[in-house]
């Protein structure tokens, strides 16, 4: 699969310390799953590390060190403190691809995860070798695959305008999708877990730390301006907010490696 960093805050510090591999997943699963994913680390004598991620609209389903466990949209900042050695093998659905496997509306589980068996009502076999565990996990989802939902396949379509054009607003979004503003924000609700004007501003943090990552902060005002920010103090605002520190600290952690 094609390299996507965003969302991996300050990924060049990362993978000093952590390795993350991607699996594209079955094609009888990809109306639900958009990857596989594995990340492992070894840093036996070395200094711990914490990562962090800016969450996508997106579940996860995730065999652990700690166990196994479904995670919710998370709304804020994730850290994860990264010491000696260890492994997650992880599905990561598709944004509203969860939910046709649940029981209960995604916005429940917003910024929360349960354990696999718990929002299953079955325990996921657990493997010590990943490729193995990508195919067990694959079976397990397979056993309990839904019918084609026409709402998933929507609200993907959604989701790709998004990605493209960040900057639009959700009453922009509905118009080019033929469906009222309230649907949209229902569906997204029910499907997603959060609003259609969160994951476009999620969206449009994790272009802004992408370009910042790579370009450095020089220039906030027209990325400001690019993203559809109102001006540079409301960017400068919702990246301090989202990231947790401004876009010129942010360069500069970036610069000396976290």
């Amino acid at each position: 699969m094609a390299p996507d960093h965003r969302g991996i805050l300050n990924p060049d510090a990362g993978f000093e310390h952590f390795r993350l591999d991607r699996r594209a997943p079955a094609p009888d699963l990809t109306p639900f799953v958009e990857r596989h994913w594995v990340v492992e680390w070894d840093l036996r004598g070395r200094e711990p590390y914490t990562a962090e991620v800016l969450p996508h609209p997106s579940f996860h389903l995730v065999v652990e060190d700690e166990g196994t466990f479904l995670y919710g949209v998370g709304a804020d900042r994730f850290q994860r403190r990264l010491e000696g050695s260890g492994r997650a093998v992880g599905v990561k659905f598709l944004p509203g691809g969860c939910q046709p496997f649940l029981r209960a509306p995604a916005w429940t589980m917003t910024n929360r995860s349960v354990a696999a068996a718990q929002a299953f009502g079955a325990e996921l076999p657990v493997h010590a070798d990943a490729e193995a565990q990508i195919a067990a996990t694959e079976g397990f989802l397979r056993e309990r695959l839904p019918a084609p939902d026409p709402n998933v396949a929507l609200i993907g379509e959604v989701i790709a305008t998004m990605v493209a054009q960040p900057s639009l607003t959700v009453e922009e979004l509905a118009a080019r999708h033929s469906i009222s503003t309230r649907k949209l924000q229902r569906l997204f609700r029910r499907y997603v877990g959060v609003s259609p004007k969160w994951v476009l501003q999620r969206f449009r943090l994790h272009d802004a730390a992408e370009r910042v990552d790579a370009l450095g902060a020089t220039d906030a005002a027209a990325t400001a301006l690019e993203l559809g920010y109102f001006d540079q103090a409301h960017f400068i605002n919702d990246f301090r907010a989202g990231i947790g520190r401004p876009p010129g600290r942010y360069a500069s952690d970036a610069a000396k490696g976290g």
